[in-house]
């Protein structure tokens, strides 16, 4: 089985919620372009954003980056 790469895997959940790319890229303080960068791995996304966004979409951070394709919930503080 191959391994999703995180970038495939932030498109898939960010397309699961019906959001668009300007919405994630305004929650993570970027512009459209470089939020599309790193969903085509153009560009890589820093772990501080992988947080923000597991955090905002309550998965885990195996799941975000693609480790696990077990979705679990992001631990609570």
């Amino acid at each position: 089985m191959r391994a999703i790469k995180y970038n495939e895997r932030i498109r898939e959940i960010r397309e699961d919620h019906f959001l668009t790319q300007q919405k994630i890229a305004d929650l993570l303080h970027i512009g459209q372009r470089t939020y599309s960068d790193y969903e085509s791995g153009k560009t890589r996304i820093p772990v501080d954003s992988l947080i923000i966004l597991a955090e905002f979409y309550n998965v885990s951070m195996d799941y975000i980056t693609g480790v696990s394709s077990i979705k679990k919930e992001y631990p609570k503080k």
